[in-house]
């Protein structure tokens, strides 16, 4: 997995930067982009980007603020000219069905793939045989919500010694212990996938927030993730504006890292008064100063997912 950052901005875009939007490329775990949140000009930001419309599989809003959904519609609308044309879920707050389908009405758009909207309040949003999405409700001007994306752990691999000793050669037998099924082996015997495979690989975890100050809903979201995505809108000398307009600042992001045990913290949604990433390198160094393990959001940047702890 990996994330890319279409816009770091917060409240308007600048020349340096666009609004907020963040890919998350799932190739090898799934052949699907998953979204989050498409401020206005996201779709031009995908065009100079690796990120493909025809793998986006799902689109999660964290609020209905401008910078967050203003470039919604328009990407909805185009996806199929860049061979979108498989089914789509939005998820978002409630009020997210109403925008979007009052845009395509009065636009008379018309979509040539399957679109879903699911509306929520927090909760388990999406749960298959691979991954489990939760959402909690942060505390913004308005209802803004943070996700947690967590991916099942996966099964171990196969040791060659272990195989051999009972005889196998590599075949659709392999498939099977692989899926976790149980085999019969020539001789009769029943033998088991944990016979022959390793310990279980640990899934990833990832939390991306949206526009919050500091509340309780943060650490359970951002508990032992692997990688966190926080708001630093301000430097915490700006701690009192942040508050009154309901953001945070970089030291509390990396407060929240910290009290979260994350592997990784990733900072976003910068305000406009930092013009470039000379300007914004004091709010990292405020935050390292914290918790080492972070990073500025540089847009058109691909940032793998590793894990917070080497697996033993």
């Amino acid at each position: 997995m990996e994330l890319y950052f279409l816009g770091t901005n917060a409240g308007v875009p600048t020349l340096q930067r666009n609004v907020t939007s963040i890919g998350l490329r799932m190739l090898d775990e799934r052949r699907a982009l998953w979204l989050f949140d498409c401020g206005e000009g996201t779709q031009h930001q995908i065009l100079s980007s690796p990120l493909k419309l025809s793998k986006l599989e799902k689109i999660f809003i964290t609020h209905l603020h401008g910078d967050h959904v203003f470039g919604l519609p328009g990407l909805l609308s185009s996806r199929a000219y860049q061979g979108g044309t498989t089914p789509l879920t939005v998820y978002g707050p409630p009020g997210t069905e109403r925008m979007i389908m009052t845009t395509m009405e009065l636009s008379q758009s018309r979509l040539n793939y399957d679109l879903s909207i699911v509306e929520h309040t927090g909760g388990v949003l999406f749960e298959d045989e691979s991954f489990i999405v939760e959402s909690a409700l942060l505390e913004h001007r308005i209802d803004s919500y943070g996700y947690r994306i967590t991916e099942k752990d996966r099964p171990g691999s196969l040791d060659p010694a272990k195989m051999a000793e009972y005889g196998l050669k590599p075949g659709p037998l392999f498939g099977r212990l692989k899926r976790g099924e149980t085999i019969t082996l020539d001789n009769g015997d029943s033998l088991r996938p944990e016979d022959v495979l390793g310990a279980p690989k640990r899934g990833m975890v990832i939390t991306i927030l949206g526009d919050t100050r500091p509340c309780d809903n943060v650490q359970p979201l951002a508990i032992n993730a692997d990688v966190l995505v926080h708001e630093a809108t301000f430097l915490h000398d700006l701690a009192d504006t942040a508050h009154e307009y309901y953001h945070s600042t970089s030291k509390q992001a990396a407060e929240a890292a910290r009290a979260a045990d994350a592997g990784q913290l990733i900072m976003t949604h910068f305000s406009s008064r930092y013009k470039d990433e000379d300007q914004l390198q004091p709010l990292l160094e405020e935050a390292q100063s914290i918790f080492p393990n972070t990073k500025l959001a540089i847009e058109h940047e691909l940032i793998p997912v590793v894990h917070r702890k080497s697996e033993s």
